[in-house]
């Protein structure tokens, strides 16, 4: 059967916008909410808390909270989440700065064509 379950979950992976972003970010080390946002420059904090809680939920992520004061929390890669970006991420971002700008300038002729 080519619509493998695991295959469709793996592929859900990417098909958050922001979701490969935070797992890039996360892969120098965890950071807290607010370096996260930062970092990925532009994310609403609604958005950032849905994919945290996605990211969290599929057990690539994990949020750690320090007793102290102020309290803090911050989130890092699970083992799970390190072999996600050490393979397909960074394959993804390899491919991405090999064929990059084959594929703006596709999807521009694709819009030029539409709007005619």
């Amino acid at each position: 059967m080519l619509v493998d379950c695991r295959l469709r979950a793996a592929t859900e992976l990417f098909a958050h916008t922001w979701d490969p972003v935070i797992l890039a970010g996360l892969s120098e080390g965890p950071l807290r909410r607010a370096e996260l946002r930062a970092l990925a420059g532009g994310i609403s904090d609604k958005v950032l808390t849905e994919s945290l809680r996605r990211l969290l939920a599929n057990g690539l992520v994990e949020r750690r909270a320090f007793r102290a004061a102020p309290p803090r929390v911050d989130y890092g890669l699970t083992p799970l989440g390190t072999s996600l970006v050490d393979g397909p991420l960074r394959a993804m971002g390899r491919w991405t700065r090999e064929h990059g700008e084959e594929l703006l300038e596709a999807q521009e002729r694709a819009a030029g064509q539409a709007a005619s």
